[in-house]
Order: structure tokens, then C-alpha cells, then sequence
């Protein structure tokens, strides 16, 4: 059971890197902070923060998967990846980018992502 906690921790820690990694530097920009900043620094801004992205996403992939001892097959992490993923998103947009606002149709997707994660559970 500690095994699925982890892998679910740090693919959140995965995430939380990668939405900053491809969605920060828009906040930055928003912020008068990258506005001059050269597309190349960006990238490699981008880059530096997408190390620690994988530093948690390689970790929680061997340590969930199922041929390492994990609780999880492959399509399995990928589906709860994603569900991490869109759900960090979310947060990050309601946190982070107040004028963007979440429409229904949104949380439709997300609910449609969450059924896919009950039928990657299905025997």
C-alpha cells in the first residue's frame, strides 16, 4: 500500500514542477518579471525546473510500477498521471491565473478522466 501512496505523492511533486516548468514562465511574463527575457531563456528556465519535474516522475514510475513490486501497470501510472496532472493544472489556474476562468465543459473532461481512471481499475 506504501508504494501506491508514494507513487501518488510524487507524481504530484512531478507535477507541481511541470506546471510551473510550462505554464510559469506566462506567469512570469504576466508579472513584468520575463517580459524582456529571451526565448532561449525561457527554454532553459523551463528546462531547469523540468529536472526536478523527473527527478520525482522517473521515482514514481519504478516505484509504482507493477514488474518493480508497485501495485500499478503501465497504463495505469500513465491514467493516474494524468489525472494528477489536469488536477494540479486546475489548481494552478484557479490560484495562479485569476482571469481564467473554469467552464463547465472543463469539469465535464475532468469527470470523464476520472471514469477512465475507474475502467484502468476494472478487472
Amino acid at each position: 500500500m506504501w508504494r501506491g501512496i508514494a507513487t501518488v505523492l510524487l507524481l504530484c511533486v512531478s507535477n507541481i514542477f511541470m506546471t510551473f516548468a510550462w505554464y510559469g514562465h506566462l506567469k512570469l511574463q504576466e508579472m513584468k518579471i520575463s517580459d524582456g527575457w529571451p526565448l532561449i531563456l525561457v527554454i532553459l528556465f523551463s528546462w531547469g525546473l523540468a529536472f526536478f519535474e523527473y527527478c520525482a516522475q522517473v521515482p514514481a514510475n519504478r516505484i509504482g510500477f507493477a514488474e518493480n513490486g508497485g501495485p500499478f501497470n503501465i497504463v495505469q501510472l500513465k491514467v493516474i498521471q494524468e489525472v494528477v496532472s489536469l488536477t494540479v493544472f486546475t489548481l494552478a489556474v484557479a490560484v495562479f491565473f485569476k482571469g481564467q476562468s473554469l467552464q463547465w465543459n472543463h469539469f465535464v473532461a475532468f469527470g470523464l478522466l476520472i471514469a477512465a481512471v475507474f475502467f484502468v481499475f476494472l478487472k
